[in-house]
């Protein structure tokens, strides 16, 4: 696993583990799997958040006395890579109301295995913003990558970059540090590999036909 100051893993609690296992198993119903999906994203947006600019600001308690807060001084939007980022859309909406949510649609070319953008509609002045990028599944690294790469050219600071992932393979980590060392990583669970077909193990399968319910069950 590559050790990067920009990479955040979830605290590996025996809750989590919990979660996870329900959502790993190949015979989990759709309303098991996204209850307890629903439940992991909203610790993995709740962390992703806390990866933004805070300033100090005071409030006066009901008893009369003084605490000493913080609030986001940023602005803030998100960027769900079609299908599966969607899948976070629904939480972050719950935890931060009236957010602005972009997309961008990234598929990988089945002769060349390179990823190809397909389609991209970014909220306006997202330059200016702090962008949680939601991609649950951290494979290679090939459409973590393009996608950061449309924000950059939207004038998005690397820096400014929060990618949000479900798992993460160790070779889609050191992708994405490498070509961009600066973008913040927030995963619940790093895999052990990449098996021949690309697939993580142990895995989670494909995430967005599982959330949306459209796994072939013959497969």
């Amino acid at each position: 696993m590559p050790a990067q100051h920009n990479l955040h893993l979830l605290p590996q609690t025996s809750q989590l583990r919990a979660l996870h296992t329900v959502v790993r198993d190949r015979h989990a119903g759709l309303d098991a799997f996204v209850l307890h999906s629903r439940r992991i994203i909203r610790l993995l947006l709740e962390a992703g958040l806390d990866q933004l600019p805070f300033t100090e600001h005071h409030v006066t308690t009901p008893v009369g006395a003084t605490y000493r807060g913080l609030r986001h001084t940023a602005d803030v939007c998100a960027v769900a890579v079609v299908r599966a980022g969607e899948s976070m859309e629904a939480e972050l909406r719950d935890i931060h109301p009236g957010i602005r949510i972009g997309k961008i649609l990234i598929q990988r070319d089945k002769q060349t295995k390179l990823p190809h953008l397909y389609y991209s509609h970014l909220p306006p002045g997202i330059a200016d913003s702090h962008v949680l990028l939601l991609e649950p599944m951290l494979a290679t690294g090939g459409s973590a990558n393009a996608a950061i790469d449309v924000l950059l050219k939207a004038g998005v600071r690397e820096e400014h970059i929060v990618l949000i992932d479900f798992i993460a393979a160790p070779e889609g980590i050191r992708a994405v540090t490498e070509a961009h060392p600066h973008v913040r990583i927030v995963v619940s669970s790093i895999e052990e590999r990449l098996n021949d077909n690309a697939f993580m193990v142990p895995g989670i399968g494909d995430f967005g036909d599982r959330y949306f319910g459209t796994t072939d069950p013959g497969a």
